[in-house]
C-alpha cells in the first residue's frame, strides 16, 4: 500500500507563494462583508454565533499571536485583544458585550498585524530547524484558519434575518444523477489519516491502516427531492427512527424539515441567503442536523457511514493500493472537478461534477455539503497536539460528532480527503448534509 510523500518546496517559490495566498485570503474576507453594513457587522444574528465583527478582528488576533507574537518574539499590540479575541475565554453569547473593535478599527488592526507578518515572512527558515516554520507550517495554518472563518462568517449571514445577505447567486449547475445509487466497497485494508506535516492538522496524523468489511455507499449526498418524500412521509412524527437524543432534540425545537425551507401555498421554498427560492429536488440536502441524517437513514433502512468507510470511498484507489488526496487524484480542485471556493452560495446538482469522483464511483465526496458520518471526534492512533491543544485535543469525546469532505463554502486550500471537522449533533446552520451506507448481504 501507497501513502502519498510530500516533498519540502523550494524556499524562494514558497515565499512567494504564501505571501500570495495571505494577500488572496484577506481579499476574500473584505469581499464576502463588503455588502454588509456596520449595524449588521456588529449585530449578533444568532445566539450560536459571533459578531462578524468579532471574527474579524479574531482573524487578525490569530494572525499576530503566531506570526508576530511567537514568531517575532513581540510583545502583543494590546494585551485586551488577545483576552477579548480568545474564542476560549468568552463564549459567543458574552461577545456582544465586549469592547469590540468596529470596522474600521478591525481592518486597521489587521493591517498593522499583516505589516509585522509580512517581515517574518521574508526572513522565516523552512528547513526544518524550527518545528513552527518547516515547510511553511505556520503560515499556512494562518491562511487556512481564515478560510474556515469566511465559512463561518457566511453560516452566520445565512442566519440574518429581514432581507438578509442578498449576493448574486450564479446559476445551479445541472447534473445527470449516476444510475447506480450506491456502490460498494470491497473488503480490506486501506490507509487512513496522513503523514503530511505543512497542509494538514494534527487531528488527521499520523497515517495508519485500518481493515474494513465490504459496505455499500450511496454513490451521491442524499438529495432534496429524497429527503422531501421522508418530510411528506411524516418522518419527523415516527418517533421510532429517531435515537432518544434525536427525539430530545425534536422536542426542544419543533422541527419539521431542514432549516431554512419555507412552505408557502403548498409549495417548498429554501432561503438562501434572503432569495425564497423553489426547492431542487436534485441538489444535496443541506442544513440537517446529526439526528435529522440518523432518522433518515433508518427510514430507508440504512445508517450513516462510518468515518473509515467514508474516507476510504473518498480516497483509496484499489486498483493501485494508493491514497489519493482528493477524489479525483492527487492534483488540486478546479471548477471542475468540485464546488468549492464559496462563491456559488449552494450546493449544485447530483451528478454535476463527474471528473471529480472518487475511484470507486462516489460522487461528490468533496464540496457541496459537509457530510455527517457516525463516529465521535476521537484521536487516531499516535496523535499529538501540534502546535497548540485547542486546535483539536480539547474537543475529543462524545459530545461532538464527525463531518467529512467539505462544502460549496470551503476555500480549496483548506479541504482533502484526510480533512476532519466536528460540531454538536444538533447544529444546522452549518452547511451539513450526509449520504448513507449499509453492510454487504
Amino acid at each position: 500500500m501507497t501513502l502519498a510523500t510530500y516533498p519540502s518546496r523550494n524556499a524562494s517559490a514558497l515565499r512567494n507563494d504564501l505571501a500570495y495566498r495571505l494577500t488572496e485570503a484577506r481579499d476574500r474576507t473584505y469581499q464576502l462583508l463588503a455588502p454588509v453594513s456596520d449595524q449588521d457587522l456588529a449585530r449578533q444574528h444568532s445566539p450560536i454565533m459571533s459578531p462578524l465583527v468579532w471574527d474579524l478582528a479574531h482573524i487578525g488576533n490569530f494572525e499576530e499571536l503566531w506570526l508576530v507574537q511567537a514568531l517575532g518574539e513581540l510583545p502583543p499590540f494590546s494585551a485586551d485583544y488577545d483576552d477579548m479575541y480568545d474564542a476560549f475565554k468568552h463564549p459567543r453569547r458574552e461577545r456582544p458585550g465586549l469592547s469590540l473593535l468596529n470596522r474600521r478599527e478591525s481592518e486597521a488592526y489587521l493591517a498593522q498585524v499583516r505589516a509585522k507578518a509580512l517581515e517574518h515572512l521574508a526572513s522565516a527558515d523552512f528547513s526544518g530547524r524550527d518545528a513552527l516554520t518547516r515547510d511553511g507550517f505556520v503560515f499556512e495554518m494562518i491562511i487556512q484558519h481564515e478560510y474556515q472563518h469566511n465559512e463561518t462568517m457566511l453560516a452566520t449571514l445565512q442566519l440574518m434575518q429581514g432581507d438578509g445577505y442578498r449576493p448574486s447567486l450564479p446559476p445551479t449547475r445541472p447534473g445527470i444523477p449516476p444510475a447506480t445509487p450506491m456502490v460498494l466497497v470491497g473488503a480490506g485494508p486501506f490507509v487512513m489519516g496522513t503523514n503530511d506535516r505543512s497542509t494538514a492538522y494534527d487531528n488527521e496524523r499520523i497515517a495508519h491502516e485500518v481493515e474494513l468489511p465490504a459496505y455499500w455507499i450511496d454513490t451521491t449526498p442524499v438529495t432534496n427531492g429524497a429527503y422531501l418524500e421522508f418530510v411528506a412521509s411524516g418522518g419527523y412524527q415516527a418517533s421510532e427512527l429517531w435515537s432518544p437524543e434525536g427525539r430530545a432534540w425534536l422536542a426542544d425545537t419543533s422541527a419539521g424539515s431542514p432549516q431554512f425551507w419555507e412552505r408557502h401555498d403548498g409549495e417548498w421554498l429554501v432561503n438562501t441567503f434572503g432569495h425564497r427560492l423553489p426547492l431542487n429536488p436534485r441538489q444535496p440536502v443541506q442544513h440537517v442536523c446529526y439526528y435529522e441524517a440518523e432518522a433518515f437513514a433508518r427510514w430507508v433502512g440504512k445508517r450513516l457511514p462510518t468515518e473509515a468507510e467514508w474516507e476510504k470511498a473518498a480516497s483509496w484507489d484499489p486498483t493501485h493500493e494508493v491514497k489519493l488526496t482528493y477524489p479525483w487524484g492527487d492534483h488540486p480542485p478546479t471548477p471542475e472537478l468540485a464546488n468549492l471556493d464559496q462563491l456559488n452560495f449552494a450546493p449544485m446538482e447530483v451528478g454535476a461534477y463527474p471528473l471529480g469522483v472518487s475511484a470507486y464511483g462516489c460522487h461528490q465526496m468533496i464540496g457541496d455539503v459537509w457530510e455527517w458520518v457516525a463516529n465521535d471526534f476521537l484521536p487516531y492512533p499516535g496523535f499529538e497536539a501540534w502546535p497548540y491543544r485547542e486546535y483539536s485535543e480539547v474537543f475529543f469525546g462524545p459530545e461532538y460528532k464527525m463531518l467529512r469532505g467539505g462544502s460549496w463554502a470551503v476555500r480549496p486550500g483548506v479541504i482533502r480527503n484526510t480533512f476532519r471537522n466536528w460540531d454538536y449533533p444538533i447544529r444546522r446552520q452549518i452547511f451539513s448534509g450526509f449520504r448513507c451506507a449499509r453492510d454487504a448481504e
